[in-house]
């Protein structure tokens, strides 16, 4: 029987955050895998938990957990350690799906969209026979930022570069463009950066009830962002975060 392997886009958990799309695609699975990432992040997959107790109401749907696989630091090569752990991710998938007969419709709860710096889609591709994949949208954690802070994401008529902190580190502000997305940053990458004439936009935990935010000029804000963070994540074992950074004045490249 053909797989059919629904990705649900959750936003940053909060179930406000869910379409009435997800809503219906979670209700019609047979089996919901709901990964665990350890004690330290035991509040995501708390999350996940509360949101289906708010919109689940098939009684026939299961939900199956599992434990989460880490990424093995004595590979020293980045790709491949990272292809690696995403083939014990998809074993995993496969020996909670087989452990439940039957189970044809199953769904997963990715943060955010599966779209963006996620790699559920590339691990589904590996699950053999290839299932019938359905993606259902999400709201991204750059919607969310942007509406903490009330900002649009351009100027106008203005570029936007999409990036990560390891990105930022190696080769600068992205060439060609005033504003710039950071994501996967858990190194406050911005202190990598010349501060004169940037503005940065930052929030913790965006979109969810932990939320904490930050902005103004990356001289100023950058030693206050970095504080908040330490102090977030020590507070809760995890952080989740993401900012704009916008070159102003005589540093955009325009001028």
């Amino acid at each position: 029987m053909t797989l059919h392997l629904s990705l649900v886009g959750i936003g940053s958990g909060n179930p406000d955050h869910l379409t009435r799309q997800a809503i219906r695609a979670l209700n019609r699975a047979d089996l919901i895998l709901l990964p665990r990432k350890g004690s330290a992040k035991a509040d995501l997959a708390d999350l996940r938990r509360e949101i289906l107790a708010e919109v689940l109401e098939n009684p026939a749907t299961r939900i199956a957990e599992f434990d989460y696989p880490t990424r093995d630091a004595a590979t020293a090569d980045y790709r491949q350690r990272v292809e690696d752990w995403h083939d014990a991710i998809a074993a995993r998938w496969v020996d909670s799906i087989a452990a439940h007969p039957g189970a044809t419709r199953v769904a997963l709860l990715v943060w955010g969209d599966p779209s963006l710096y996620d790699s559920t889609l590339r691990i589904a591709t590996r699950l053999t026979p290839r299932p019938d994949i359905k993606v259902i949208p999400g709201i991204t954690s750059i919607q969310a930022l942007t509406a903490a802070h009330a900002i649009p994401l351009n100027e106008i008529d203005g570029p936007v570069t999409i990036t990560t902190g390891r990105q930022l580190r190696e080769t600068g502000f992205p060439a060609g463009v005033d504003t710039c997305v950071v994501m996967l940053d858990g190194e406050c990458s911005f202190q990598s950066l010349p501060p004169e004439g940037i503005q940065i936009w930052w929030a913790g935990y965006a979109g969810m009830r932990l939320q904490i935010t930050d902005h103004g000029l990356l001289i100023d804000a950058g030693p206050r962002i970095i504080a908040a963070r330490a102090a977030a994540r020590a507070a809760h074992g995890w952080i989740m975060d993401i900012y704009l950074l916008r070159r102003q004045g005589e540093a955009q490249i325009s001028s």
